[in-house]
């Protein structure tokens, strides 16, 4: 296998650059919201609410799934990305017309953040459906490319684009990208039908809900990998992500620069990861694969929990960021796997449930480091994470530590 193989598929032709077009747009959109919110207000905490409500739309991510499995996932991605698109025209119309607020950016931002979470769902179900098994880990490597590369890009850009370009031309280039997106998307193939899915009768959206609820909990290996999703987001991104500006100013003693560098460094991590997995020249056993990347990575944060030097800190962000793509591609392949087509819309919107562990994570950080410091707090949670990471792979070894389970099918 090769990394091009999966470029051979017209239907992925369309959706990498179309997904690439998206996660640009995502970045330069939060770059330049979050900048105009805190400048204009002046206000932390209008700013803490704005990415807050990034994560909004991850509570209804199951009911995208559903209406998805039903739609088609295709005409979702197309509906979405052409909301993108209006919404990120109004805003380059009230930037136009100098009538942009601090409150009017977080009503359309919470409009836009009820969808948006759910974007890198439909992406993998699609990808799922519309490529061969054989080619399904390198896609996803190849998929998570776009939007490793555009944190990249946002962390070394910082607010510069508006400054560069103004907040109208920022505006207009980001719904240009957003509109490339959906022309794209058009592209895309639904994939083959599935009979068993479109001869079932059609039940009520709550209890579709409840069949997927009760599919996941059945099947140990969609529960392990829950599990860990859930864990690295309520102990090991916070600090990675959330937290990392106060770690270049109260630790690293750095400025703005310097928390680019730290998050570029997290990010180019990732990116050389999913080259890796996408690259097909290593054999992964998915499952295995997901638990030791995991693990690597809680361990590598009990380092970074006690690290002083900039520089160290950008190399165990690198070794963090190439850990986390090892561990989140191929749990994502695992899921889509192990899934039943007829389920996966439902089962990958439930998957962005656990995003809600890292607002909690920071939630109870911040209390943890006023009393106990940065360093203590920190290396607890890794060092928690690290514990509860073993402690699932000897729960669950025979789903997803056994050479011989399905899991662990080579990929």
């Amino acid at each position: 296998m090769h990394w091009r193989d999966p470029f051979r598929v017209r239907s992925f032709r369309f959706q990498w650059p179309a997904d690439l077009a998206t996660s640009w747009a995502f970045e330069m959109e939060s770059i330049v919201l979050g900048w105009f919110i805190l400048v204009e207000s002046g206000s932390v905490m209008m700013l803490v609410v704005f990415g807050s409500l990034q994560y909004l739309g991850s509570l209804v991510s199951p009911l995208f799934g559903v209406v998805g499995d039903r739609l088609g996932y295709r005409r979702m991605l197309c509906l979405s990305r052409a909301l993108y698109a209006a919404l990120a025209a109004c805003f380059m119309l009230l930037a136009w017309l100098q009538a942009l607020t601090p409150v009017l950016v977080l009503c359309v931002a919470a409009l836009a953040g009820l969808v948006r979470p759910s974007d890198m769902m439909m992406r993998n179900a699609l990808i799922a459906q519309t490529l061969p098994p054989r080619h399904l880990l390198g896609a996803l490597g190849i998929s998570r490319i776009t939007s490793d590369s555009a944190r990249i890009a946002g962390a070394l850009a910082g607010a510069g684009v508006v400054a560069w370009l103004g907040m109208t031309w920022a505006y207009a280039l980001i719904t240009a990208l957003y509109t490339l997106s959906f022309v794209l998307s058009r592209g895309v193939s639904d994939g083959p039908v599935q009979t068993a899915a479109t001869e079932a009768p059609r039940l009520s959206p709550v209890r579709d809900l409840q069949l997927a609820f009760g599919y996941v909990w059945t099947r140990p290996v969609l529960m392990a990998a829950m599990a860990l999703a859930f864990l690295v987001n309520l102990l090991a991104f916070p600090f990675s992500l959330g937290l990392l500006p106060y770690v270049a100013k109260n630790i690293y003693l750095t400025d703005q620069t310097g928390l680019g560098w730290l998050g570029a460094s997290f990010a180019f991590g990732g990116l050389v990861g999913s080259v890796v997995l996408s690259s097909h020249r290593i054999a992964f056993r998915a499952a295995q694969t997901m638990v030791l990347a995991g693990a690597v990575w809680f361990a590598v944060d009990v380092l970074f929990a006690f690290s002083t030097h900039l520089g160290v800190g950008m190399a165990l962000l690198w070794v963090a960021g190439l850990a986390q793509s090892l561990s989140m591609t191929p749990l994502a392949a695992v899921m889509l796997r192990v899934t039943e087509p007829a389920y996966r819309g439902r089962v990958m919107g439930m998957r962005m449930l656990a995003i809600w562990g890292l607002p909690l994570g920071l939630l109870l950080s911040g209390p943890l480091i006023e009393r106990w410091g940065y360093a203590a707090t920190a290396g607890a949670y890794s060092a928690l994470g690290l514990l509860l990471t073993g402690a699932m792979a000897v729960y669950w070894r025979s789903h997803i530590w056994d050479a011989k389970a399905p899991a662990n099918a080579p990929l």
